[in-house]
C-alpha cells in the first residue's frame, strides 16, 4: 500500500482557503516555518507548486484551483468519519462561542438567546460582537463561530442560511415636522438626515430611490451602529432610516415614531454564516437552532411601525 499523509490534505485544505502560508499556518496552530516545510511536502506530492508568490500575496496554481473543491470535501468526508457519533449533553456544555453581527440584530438577538443558555445550557457563554469595518475572514480561521448580516458570503468554504428579510423605515422623534401629514418623497428630501454605516457611507438605497425621482436628500452625518443614530434622531430634528421589526424595541423605548417609506426601498436579508468545518459539530448545531430560532420570532413581528 502507498502510505499517505492524510495530514497534509488537512494542511492543503487550509493553504487553499487563505492563500496565506502565515494565516493557514494560524488557522492550524503551527509556526510560519513549519507550514512552509509542510508546504515543500505537499508540492512534492502533487509535483505542482500549488502557491506561488506574487508580489506580497501568493496566488493558487491551475491545479490548485482544480483541486480546492475535492480537498474540502475530502477533509469534511475525514472528519465525519473520525468523529465519534454523540448525544449533546447540554448540561455539561462548557464552551464560549462566538458571534459577530450587526448592532442592532446583536441587541435584538441577545434576551432571546441569553434566555435559552439560561435555561438549557447554564455553562455556555456567548460573546456578541460587532460588525468590522473590513472582512477580516474570522469564520476561515475559527476565530468566530457565527456571523449574522446582510450579505453572503464570498468564500465557497462558508455556508450561509437566509433566514428572513427586513424592511426600512424612517425614523424621527415625536413632535418632527414629518409627524403630521402625508410623509411624501419631496418631504423627507427636505429634512436633514443621519445614516448607519460602520465604514462611514453616506450613500444608500434611500439615496438611490431620491434619485430616481430626481430629488437629493442632505445627509449630516453618519454613524456606526443603529442604536447611536436613533438616540440622535430622539435628541434631533434628523431622520434616521433603520430596519424595522430588529430596531423597533430601541426607537419605540426612546418614544420615536416610525414611518415606511413613500416609495419602494429593498427589503434587508438577514444572513447566517458559517464555516463548513462545523456543520456536524452537534454543539454547534444546537447553536445555530438557537440563533436560528430567535431571528425568525424577532423578524416575524409583523406589527406595523407606529
Amino acid at each position: 500500500m502507498v502510505h499517505v499523509d492524510l495530514n497534509l490534505l488537512i494542511a492543503l485544505d487550509a493553504l487553499l482557503e487563505e492563500n496565506s502560508v502565515a494565516a493557514a499556518a494560524d488557522r492550524l496552530h503551527l509556526s510560519p516555518p513549519a507550514m512552509s516545510r509542510t508546504l515543500s511536502r505537499i508540492r512534492r506530492a502533487t509535483g505542482d507548486d500549488i502557491l506561488v508568490r506574487s508580489g506580497r500575496t501568493m496566488t493558487p496554481t491551475p491545479r490548485a484551483l482544480e483541486l480546492r473543491e475535492e480537498t474540502r470535501d475530502l477533509v469534511r468526508r475525514a472528519t465525519a468519519v473520525l468523529t465519534p457519533s454523540r448525544a449533546l449533553d447540554l448540561d455539561a456544555l462548557d464552551r464560549v462561542f462566538t458571534i459577530r453581527g450587526h448592532d442592532a440584530l446583536a441587541a435584538a438577538l441577545a434576551p432571546p438567546l441569553t434566555a435559552a443558555l439560561a435555561g438549557r445550557a447554564p455553562r455556555v457563554q456567548i460573546r456578541l460582537l460587532a460588525e468590522p469595518s473590513a472582512d477580516l475572514a474570522d469564520l476561515a480561521r475559527g476565530h468566530t463561530d457565527l456571523e449574522i448580516g446582510a450579505t453572503g458570503p464570498s468564500r465557497p468554504e462558508i455556508a450561509a442560511e437566509i433566514i428572513g428579510t427586513d424592511h426600512m423605515v424612517a425614523v424621527f422623534r415625536a413632535g418632527h415636522p414629518l409627524a403630521d401629514g402625508e410623509l411624501t418623497a419631496e418631504r423627507l428630501a427636505a429634512a436633514g438626515h443621519v445614516t448607519v454605516s460602520r465604514r462611514g457611507r453616506l450613500h444608500g438605497p434611500v439615496d438611490d430611490a431620491l434619485a430616481e425621482r430626481g430629488l437629493t436628500r442632505r445627509v449630516v452625518a453618519s454613524l456606526p451602529t443603529s442604536s447611536a443614530a436613533l438616540d440622535l434622531a430622539a435628541r434631533t430634528d434628523l431622520v434616521t432610516t433603520v430596519a424595522e421589526q430588529v430596531c423597533r424595541p430601541v426607537w419605540t423605548r426612546l418614544g420615536l415614531l416610525a414611518r415606511p417609506f413613500p416609495f419602494a426601498v429593498p427589503p434587508v436579508p438577514v444572513i447566517l454564516t458559517w464555516h463548513h468545518r462545523n456543520d456536524t459539530d452537534p454543539a454547534h448545531a444546537w447553536l445555530r437552532a438557537q440563533v436560528r430560532d430567535a431571528l425568525r420570532t424577532i423578524l416575524d413581528t409583523s406589527q406595523p411601525g407606529q
